[in-house]
């Protein structure tokens, strides 16, 4: 694939503009206020109806019209969409895939345990975290409550639960391959005393009463704020950049987009259950995105042709993080293509179709950060290493739609606190904003 040269040259690596800068502070606190899938789902529906998004639901009948722009929120997903004022039958979507899910850890059933007088909270691993980078952090526990009359609350606790590394004078061989067991090494401590089932759910159905709590969907997130640092304060740090950094730059790029110069529907879909596969109601393989994308065509009068019309000349900008080369460890990437962090977004691609792009879609892209004067880079593995997957095959195959998977190079993947660069969620951001009036 040939180099692609920005229209506009961007700064150096070193260079940390001030717009790169005010956007990577607003994604720390996205992230902040995002512990959860259902509060990031939450915070993107605020921020959209903050600006003039109407709030839709799923079981109302809905006014869907040119012009308009509206959000709406299944569980822990969310898509935002707005539609161009001349929008019509065969009007084509652009689409901002993500995923708002985080690997780590989820509340088991009779939620607190304990031993020898200490009380733990009852944890279960979820998705495929970094387990040791849990270790030794105050951690909190964050999702939603649903009590007996069937209203939904969003909880968390702050910090409150730790998951502590055993003494090197017990284990003199830890420093030469630390292995934790899932069950018996990584259910945290939460204070002291004698087991209840009630400490957990008291401290978080708090004020309300815990014996109304008759369901839950709860995770444990990372507490860290996130920061700048390094020389020049050019790197940054945070949990849950995998993937609310892609989520809050889609909804950046979509909140700031000229509905005039749209040329589709501009649509961001945030995804829960990414990390475990996205089979779920509210996963990329259910029906959340097909259902809004049917209900929207025939709001604008497309019967099955036109729809499938439309669908033909849409795109789906799938972003995940991506990995950068790791300074430390250079012979796991491919020899030939090393994206570097601060090097801009990554073009990824896979034969095997773990990644969705083809040429068409790599040339999309392309057209967009040359338009937005954002550098990029390409990104495949070493074929000793297999990759992982995005919710861009997923959508692909359930819409027909041309789709081509990018993100952000990063260090730390599945850490509970990962690390990127100031300036790449901004460049991100921009050729996102690109693509939608592309």
């Amino acid at each position: 694939m040939p180099e692609h040269t920005p229209a506009t040259a961007a700064p150096s690596r070193t260079e940390v503009p001030a717009a790169a800068r005010d956007h990577t502070e607003d994604l720390g606190r996205f992230v902040t206020a995002a512990p959860s899938s259902y509060h990031a789902a939450a915070e993107l529906a605020r921020r959209a109806e903050a600006v003039g998004f109407v709030r839709l639901d799923e079981t109302d009948a809905w006014d869907v019209a040119p012009g308009g722009r509206y959000v709406v929120v299944r569980d822990g997903s969310a898509i935002a969409f707005a539609v161009p004022p001349s929008a019509g039958p065969t009007t084509p979507f652009t689409v901002l895939g993500t995923h708002t899910d985080s690997p780590g850890f989820k509340l088991k059933p009779r939620p607190t345990t304990g031993r020898d007088g200490w009380v733990q909270a009852g944890v279960e691993v979820y998705g495929g975290p970094l387990l040791n980078s849990w270790l030794d952090r105050e951690l909190e526990l964050a999702g939603r409550l649903v009590l007996r009359d069937g209203s939904e609350h969003l909880v968390r606790t702050g910090p409150f639960a730790r998951i502590p590394q055993l003494a090197v004078h017990l284990d003199r061989a830890v420093n030469d391959g630390l292995t934790l067991d899932k069950q018996r090494h990584t259910q945290p401590v939460i204070g002291l005393g004698e087991v209840s089932d009630a400490d957990v759910l008291a401290e978080l159905a708090a004020p309300l009463d815990p014996a109304d709590v008759v369901g839950y969907d709860v995770v444990v997130a990372d507490t860290q704020a996130p920061r700048a640092f390094g020389v020049g304060g050019a790197l940054w740090a945070s949990g849950r950049l995998d993937n609310l950094l892609s989520t809050h730059a889609a909804l950046t790029a979509l909140l700031a987009a000229d509905a005039d110069a749209l040329t589709g529907t501009a649509v961001v879909a945030a995804f829960d259950h990414e990390e475990i596969g996205s089979a779920s109601r509210s996963g990329a393989e259910g029906t959340f995105l097909p259902d809004v994308i049917g209900r929207v065509s025939r709001a604008l009068g497309a019967g099955g042709e036109d729809r499938r019309r439309a669908l033909a000349a849409s795109l789906c900008v799938s972003s995940d993080v991506g990995h950068a080369v790791h300074p430390n460890y250079p012979e796991r990437h491919d020899p030939a293509n090393h994206p570097v962090a601060g090097g801009g977004p990554i073009l990824k691609i896979n034969a095997n179709q773990r990644y969705a792009t083809d040429a068409h879609g790599a040339a999309a892209w392309q057209a967009a950060c040359a338009a937005a004067g954002v550098p990029s880079q390409e990104f495949v593995s070493n074929n000793a290493i297999p990759c992982g997957s995005t919710i861009g095959p997923a959508t692909a195959t359930r819409l027909g739609m041309r789709v081509v998977d990018v993100g952000v190079p990063i260090l730390s993947m599945h850490s509970a606190r990962e690390l990127t660069t100031v300036v790449d969620p901004w460049y991100l951001t921009r050729a996102m904003g690109a693509a939608l009036v592309r």
